[in-house]
């Protein structure tokens, strides 16, 4: 699964272009990272198996009682395994396919983790810390858990704590709610460079583009 089909050439470029004109009026590094899911959750598939069992049971009981109400014979029970492992693997196959099914199966907390744990390791593979004044900016979207998360470089956390990113997170969430998850994200961009404006992450005048301008989506 990859989030690359929810954004065309034309999506991607308009992201890239909030980038770059939030970052003409900032010294801050802004590095939009846009992936399925934050992790894998076999937990998840086990659960819906478990729950398969029971319409499985209830098949069972319906095939060999049936409206004449006879009661068990000798080759229902040797079929009562196969109509369990079939309940069983029809509703992980379910969970499987039906994001929507699999993540109520998912505890929030082990979600939320997943995507910090994700956010910290897209921060480190994309190098935002390499920046002359600490000043870059992860906004991490992680399709599958419906969450996103910010994450700031030192100097970004000395002027801006976690409660000031909750519109940018805002904007995303409902531009992805409404259909339009680029004009979220333009919105989200748009904002942090104001933020930066307004905490006085001033753009020097020998700033240079430190970090790549273009979303990163897996």
């Amino acid at each position: 699964m990859s989030a690359s089909h929810l954004f065309s050439e034309a999506d991607r470029k308009r992201i890239e272009e909030a980038v770059q004109e939030a970052e003409s009026r900032t010294s801050g590094e802004i590095v939009p990272v846009i992936v399925a899911s934050s992790g894998s959750y076999p937990s998840a598939l086990w659960k819906a198996a478990l729950l398969g069992v029971i319409p499985g049971l209830l098949v069972h009981e319906w095939l060999v009682l049936g409206p004449s109400n006879w009661g068990m014979s000798a080759w229902s029970v040797q079929i009562t395994p196969l109509t369990m492992i079939v309940g069983a693997l029809l509703f992980a196959a379910a969970a499987r396919s039906i994001s929507e099914l699999q993540r109520m199966l998912v505890p929030s907390s082990r979600m939320i983790e997943s995507v910090h744990a994700r956010a910290q390791q897209a921060f480190l593979e994309n190098e935002v810390f390499r920046t002359r004044e600490r000043t870059g900016i992860l906004i991490l979207v992680s399709l599958f858990e419906h969450r996103v998360e910010v994450l700031g470089d030192s100097m970004i956390n000395e002027k801006l704590d976690s409660n000031d990113w909750a519109d940018v997170v805002t904007d995303i969430i409902g531009g992805i709610k409404s259909g339009e998850p680029t004009s979220g994200l333009v919105s989200a961009i748009e904002r942090c460079g104001r933020l930066l404006e307004k905490a006085g992450v001033a753009r020097r005048v020998d700033d240079q583009d430190e970090l790549p301008n273009a979303p990163q989506i897996h």
